[in-house]
């Protein structure tokens, strides 16, 4: 075996145990959330060990932080996803397609939604945590102000402000959450009053 072929192999162990530590605390923060979450847990559930983590991230805080900004921008993703194509015909219909598509992203991807709202909560202790949301926020709110508001920022800002609501509903009491129906109908009633 070459030299180039050993550290290619070294590489890319060490690669595949960063992501194996970052999918590890992303479970583990969804089934646990942040204060719950031990370096044991995260190492039980990569396959990795205690050395793994200090090497790859320095402490276990950090490799938190990872796993929850990276679960953020996969949710940020979600939604940017669940934008249905215009339809200047029907908004009402395309709008109620996404609040479906969101509902439907909640439920099927429930860890992910779980660790966002963890990173939610842990924003309010850390500064850099806090400024990548906010960018993804802004992202999100962009998107939103385009597929729904014609670029008219206060559209994008009142979805993202809806999609919150929403998500905390979802997370706290499914069986009341409201519907996509319900929700299209609240806001058309908010209009015609």
């Amino acid at each position: 075996m070459s030299r180039t072929s050993v550290c290619t192999t070294c590489y890319r162990a060490l690669v595949g145990t960063r992501e194996d530590l970052l999918e590890a605390a992303k479970q583990c923060l969804a089934e646990r959330g942040y204060a719950r979450t031990t370096v044991r847990d995260i190492v039980a559930a990569s396959g990795t060990n205690l050395a793994a983590i200090n090497y790859h991230f320095g402490t276990r805080d950090k490799l938190l932080q990872q796993a929850m900004l990276e679960s953020s921008a996969t949710a940020v993703t979600q939604i940017l996803a669940a934008l249905p194509a215009t339809d200047p015909i029907d908004p009402p219909a395309r709008l109620e397609a996404f609040w479906q598509s969101l509902i439907t992203s909640f439920v099927e991807n429930a860890p992910l939604w779980h660790a966002n709202a963890e990173c939610l909560n842990q924003a309010l202790h850390s500064p850099e945590l806090r400024a990548e949301l906010a960018d993804a926020q802004a992202l999100a709110r962009r998107g939103l102000a385009e597929a729904f508001g014609n670029g008219d920022r206060n559209v994008g800002a009142v979805l993202q402000t809806m999609i919150g609501g929403l998500l905390v509903q979802w997370l706290v009491d499914p069986d009341n959450a409201p519907s996509a129906a319900q929700l299209t109908a609240g806001a058309r009633a908010i209009i015609r009053a």
